[in-house]
């Protein structure tokens, strides 16, 4: 059996390397597609471990492939690591105000900056590994851009890099730890493009046929579609282009983005089918024009039940985070931010998994301090949507999570920026790479498993992966 002091070890020798470029990637806080200087960094720092590189696979500039191989190269395992920031969300690190570092500027409001680097620490401690224990075996450190905007993983899987790669581990930023059971909804999402004729409005309408009438009568259209739907799926927009800011002008172009979420792949099909005949009705109805060009899709992400026990063993066997008394304050500080509102919904939350008074106790020294336990019963849904999910219709995936910030902290905000640039994040992503290390090797030890675990997947996917984009859809580098 793997040797946790060992790999425990190996992690803390290459700690420093690791944070570093977990603090430069923050710093960079490059938005999807646009992450080339914190793809750069990390390819740097592999290359600088032997790694062999393979830049801008399946079209996408910013994503790569890092692989070492040891003896024989089997079995192959591959690390799921982005990069990515969020737009708006720019913010100190470490600090428990609101503070912006630049007015609208973006952030890594969802800790990607921790999960690359952690998927970096991992990958060269199981490199190191290898080669001091003589153990045969592939690591590819698969560099994923974009997941907040239009994905790349079903991009790369649709290129066949995941082929040959026995099972997968990643894990996320999260206010716990655990190895969790439910699963993400699938998402589909398009551009959907209105012309028609533009006109005086006030002196000839009746030659205009407006662009904006039919994203209007889309959305209205699109109002009476959620009636009709099943409860756990989502139906978003946002407009794109208005046609202009002159209101005695008949618009002659309008666009509109819109995504669908559910919780199988094949639901968001249905449903997006629907919507793209209302746009057909709503150009129809206004003498438009309409087009519509799908962006992005993932699959839903369901994980190996087989390997979720082997990874949860080894969680906690690796144990929690150490957190300081410093830690603890911190974390209160920011959790005090929180209005009474958000509040009430955090402890509402919290108490999914908590008693009442062990619920009061934590917020008190708001930082996980447990491994919470796996539930191969609760096969439920969360509404997120990642594309993680196509790599686990690709080859046996786990997802984990480490606390990197409070308790009840809420992603995708200022708070969570500042956590992914602190000490508190720091420690939670090698935490991770201790656990990602770990079951790594414990997993190839094991190679009935391994089979066990690819048996499980034929019977979700068919027997081979099955893109939920078109073929003719291409990375919307620049359009999403």
């Amino acid at each position: 059996m793997a040797n946790f002091a060992k790999i425990q070890e190996l992690v803390e020798k290459n700690a420093e390397t690791s944070v570093r470029l977990a603090r430069e990637i923050w710093e960079y806080a490059e938005l999807p597609f646009e992450e080339f200087k914190s793809a750069a960094a990390l390819i740097e720092a592999l290359k600088a471990e032997g790694f062999e590189i393979e830049e801008g696979i399946a079209g996408i500039p910013t994503a790569f492939t890092a692989t070492f191989k040891n003896g024989t190269g089997k079995p192959v395992v591959g690390l799921l690591a982005e990069y990515d920031a969020l737009w708006g969300l720019s913010q100190k690190a470490g600090c428990a105000v609101q503070e912006p570092i630049v007015d609208g500027g973006s952030g890594h409001g969802c800790g990607h900056n921790l999960l690359g680097a952690g998927c970096f620490s991992a990958a060269v401690a199981l490199k190191d590994y290898f080669i001091s224990e003589n153990l045969d075996g592939t690591v590819i450190f698969f560099g994923c851009p974009a997941e907040e905007g239009a994905g790349s993983k079903q991009f790369i899987a649709r290129a066949g890099y995941l082929d040959n790669v026995d099972f997968a581990y990643t894990w996320h930023p999260s206010t716990l730890n655990q190895v969790g059971s439910r699963c993400s909804v699938a998402i589909m999402g398009a551009n959907f493009t209105f012309d028609g004729l533009a006109s005086h409005a006030g002196s000839s309408p009746h030659l205009g046929r407006s662009a904006l009438d039919a994203v209007e009568l889309m959305n209205v259209g699109t109002n009476y579609l959620r009636e009709h739907m099943i409860d756990e799926a989502r139906v978003h927009y946002a407009y794109s282009d208005a046609g202009g800011t002159a209101p005695n002008v008949v618009q002659a172009h309008a666009a509109i983005k819109y995504e669908v979420r559910a919780p199988r792949v094949s639901q968001v099909q249905e449903l997006f089918t629907r919507l793209a005949d209302i746009a057909k009705g709503a150009a129809l109805m206004t003498g438009t024009k309409m087009n519509y060009e799908i962006t992005m899709a993932f699959s839903d992400y369901v994980p190996s039940r087989t390997l979720a026990p082997l990874v949860e063993e080894c969680m906690n066997e690796a144990g929690a985070p150490a957190w300081t008394e410093e830690d603890f304050r911190f974390a209160e500080e920011v959790l005090r931010t929180y209005n009474r509102a958000s509040m009430t919904g955090i402890q509402e939350k919290l108490l999914e998994y908590m008693e009442e008074d062990e619920m009061r106790e934590a917020l008190k020294n708001p930082l996980h301090t447990k491994i919470l336990k796996y539930d191969p019963r609760d096969n439920g849904y969360e509404s997120g949507s990642t594309d993680v999910g196509d790599i686990g219709y690709a080859t046996p995936t786990i997802m984990f999570n480490v606390a990197t910030e409070c308790l009840g902290n809420v992603g995708h905000s200022w708070q969570m920026t500042s956590f992914s640039g602190s000490d508190i994040g720091m420690k939670g992503m090698l935490k991770a790479a201790e656990i990602m290390a770990l079951a790594t090797v414990r997993t190839m030890e094991q190679p009935e498993l391994i089979e066990k675990a690819k048996a499980e997947l034929a019977k979700k996917n068919g027997g081979k992966y099955t893109c939920p984009l078109p073929e003719y859809v291409q990375p919307p580098i620049g359009k999403y």
